[in-house]
């Protein structure tokens, strides 16, 4: 605790008129010595801001003052929380964000306990916060949601970098100033990764607000940065939909929707968003976490291929659906997939089950006797009195057991020509070539590889097509073409410096990767023209198509020259070295209008070298110095002639004997002293 005594006093409040509310203890006091607080900005659950001014340095700053029922020293008694762990979360936000130095996020300055005040002094952000921004703009457009998410991504994928974590991701600790710079706020409840990353209180109440948790805070209480990403996923949904994905009547309800239900697709309540969009939040948002992305990094690099996709107008990309839509959730399967049956056999795709050709025939035997009317044969002495019209009755049943084997070889003739004969195709799609082999040899078939292409959901080595299909009829022993995949086409960035810039698009061309910006750089070291990097760098595995950045050298960077003529030589040297250039000094030379130790002159005189280039000086040594002649006992004019010739300016003085005579008796400077040429000489004469 520190109180300045000797600081100024606290300004007096004014007493509150007829029906006005309390005034605020802390309006004008001075916290800290240096702290003057003025009007309420906000007030929150667990501390009060503040503008102030910072009397030290002059300038307006926000101070968050922690309420003192939390800290527990103004009534001598502890708050709802365990007042150490709440002045802790306090001195954890101030050390948070001292590890961190973003753009994107609101700077602590100094942290203090005046008297039980503990306060934090912040950076001053005027403006809102993202929530008020959602209640003027949302449902928002993809561009605009993405645009605001971004920098928030940014300042997270700064604090996953520096090992901490939110934990308290929300529209109102997104705040946006008035030039519409964004800025992540709130680090009280920020934790190291690597910690026990716990998101209860001392009495295990659930901190954080409910609407954005991630599943496993709500299960297991604790969480890394994919706790982050899924509070990001919920905040982007937020902004697309104008609300929230998880409703209820109570904050329990919400929790148990986060950990039992997916977030909805967007598209569910905002018709015509493209389906990467859906993706995009449902991979942020996923209930596994394992399906997130691993850190705000990643999600802040898929969400700008999702920008870049909605600024193209691009309506639909399947391959960037299918890279963010997070996978289905695994389901118990056999030890080696490729013995499993496949899905098209057991789902019935096939052909149904053949009657065998003796059923059929049977079949259709019995009814067309019975279609015929055909008597059963009489006995034998119905025989014997049999009428003469017997004979030809027995003919026309001959001709119509005749006619009825006729159209059974017809009918059986066609069954095998147009169905009996074939087999149904087994499904092979998605197993290996040895597996495909074996299933097809049970049915009498080949298999013939035909192509071989790559896939970005079959695994390579598997089938992902065949001639015929599953089910499709074949003959036996006829072949069925399959195309297997070579999985997923992916490329390594090559390395290209030194290479020219056709030569490294070429190469990239080469590879399928899409040669993107060029972007020059100096260079001292690689020739103009060439490739110095690349960007991602060289060995990164990238997809078919992926740009690829090339920073080509613009050559040696140009050193500012500079004129030095008057000044002083030693300055020049020391600026001229820190440019990489060299001082020399050509020579040096008496001068009468440049001091001793400066520059007379320098070649070149000005503009450009590159580094190593010599610049000559010729430095001056200052007037020439010249020896006073003697003039002692000559007349005046012979005196001032003679010092005249030898560059000396004359001034005549009687000396204090001085009589007349016109005799020179001594000088000032004397007789053989060295002085600046020009010099003025005194003659003293009698």
């Amino acid at each position: 605790m520190h109180t300045d005594q000797s600081g100024p006093a606290p300004a007096r409040r004014p007493r509150p008129g007829p029906g006005a509310g309390p005034v605020d203890p802390l309006h004008g006091r001075i916290l800290d010595g240096r702290y003057r607080v003025g009007p309420t900005i906000a007030r929150g659950g667990m501390a009060t801001v503040y503008e102030a001014v910072d009397l030290r340095l002059d300038r307006t700053v926000a101070v968050k003052v922690m309420h003192p029922h939390l800290v527990g020293h103004a009534h001598g008694g502890a708050g709802p929380d365990d007042p150490h762990d709440v002045a802790m979360r306090f001195v954890r936000e101030a050390r948070a964000a001292a590890r961190l130095s973003h753009p994107h996020v609101v700077a602590v300055y100094d942290q203090g306990d005046d008297d039980g005040v503990v306060f934090l002094a912040l950076e001053m952000v005027r403006g809102g916060t993202l929530r008020d921004v959602l209640a003027a703009e949302a449902p928002m457009p993809p561009g605009r949601a993405l645009a605001l998410l971004e920098p928030v991504l940014s300042a997270l994928a700064a604090a996953h970098r520096a090992g901490l974590v939110h934990r308290d991701v929300k529209p109102e600790n997104v705040l946006i100033a008035e030039d519409g710079t964004v800025k992540v706020a709130d680090f009280g409840l920020a934790r190291a990764v690597g910690a026990d990353t716990r998101h209860t209180a001392t009495q295990g109440v659930l901190i954080g607000t409910v609407s954005y948790l991630a599943p496993e805070l709500v299960v297991e209480g604790r969480g890394d940065a994919r706790a982050d990403v899924y509070a990001a996923g919920v905040v982007l949904y937020e902004m697309l939909t104008g609300a929230k994905p998880h409703e209820g009547e109570s904050p329990i309800h919400v929790a148990y929707q986060h950990v039992h239900a997916d977030v909805p697709a967007p598209s569910a309540r905002v018709p015509g968003l493209p389906a990467y969009v859906d993706a995009l939040v449902a991979r942020a948002t996923a209930r596994d976490r394992a399906q997130r992305p691993a850190d705000a990094d990643v999600l802040l690099r898929q969400v700008r291929r999702v920008a870049q996709a909605v600024a193209d107008g691009v309506p639909e990309d399947p391959e960037l659906v299918l890279d963010l839509r997070p996978s289905p959730l695994p389901v118990a399967a056999p030890e080696d997939p490729e013995d499993t049956p496949a899905a098209e056999d057991s789902a019935g795709t096939g052909p149904g089950p053949v009657a065998p050709r003796a059923a059929v025939v049977e079949h259709t035997t019995a009814y067309d006797a019975r279609a015929a009317g055909a008597p059963p044969a009489p006995p034998a002495r119905a025989a014997a009195r049999a009428t003469p019209a017997a004979p030809a009755r027995r003919r026309r049943g001959l001709l119509l057991v005749l006619g009825l084997v006729l159209a059974l070889v017809v009918v059986g003739g066609g069954y095998w020509a147009g169905w009996g004969r074939y087999t149904a195709a087994p499904a092979v799609l998605g197993v290996g070539v040895a597996t495909a082999e074996d299933r097809l040899a049970s049915a009498g078939l080949e298999l013939d590889v035909v192509q071989e292409s790559f896939s970005e959901t079959v695994p390579a080595g598997r089938v992902i097509s065949t001639d015929p299909g599953p089910g499709d009829r074949v003959l036996p022993g006829a072949s069925v073409e399959a195309v297997v995949s070579l999985g997923q086409e992916r490329y390594d960035v090559p390395a290209l410096a030194g290479r020219g810039v056709d030569e490294a698009q070429d190469a990239l061309l080469g590879l399928n990767l899409d040669p993107d910006d060029t972007v020059e750089r100096w260079s001292e070291e690689a020739p103009e023209g060439t490739v110095v990097a690349t960007r991602p760098a060289a060995g990164t595995t990238l997809r078919s198509g992926s740009p690829v950045d090339l920073v080509v050298s613009r050559g040696p960077r140009p050193r500012q020259v500079g004129d030095w003529v008057g000044q002083d030589y030693d300055t020049a040297a020391a600026a001229l070295g820190e440019r990489g250039l060299q001082p020399v000094v050509g020579g040096e030379a008496f001068d009468d209008t440049v001091p001793e130790g400066s520059v007379i002159s320098q070649e070149p005189t000005g503009g450009t070298l590159f580094r190593g280039g010599t610049v000559t000086f010729t430095v001056s040594q200052g007037p020439e110095l010249v020896a006073v002649p003697g003039v002692l006992a000559a007349g005046i004019d012979s005196a001032t002639d003679t010092l005249e010739a030898a560059g000396f300016e004359v001034r005549i003085a009687n000396d204090d004997s001085f009589v007349g005579l016109g005799f020179v008796v001594g000088s000032d400077p004397g007789e053989g002293e060295m002085v600046p040429r020009g010099s003025t000489i005194t003659l003293y004469v009698v």
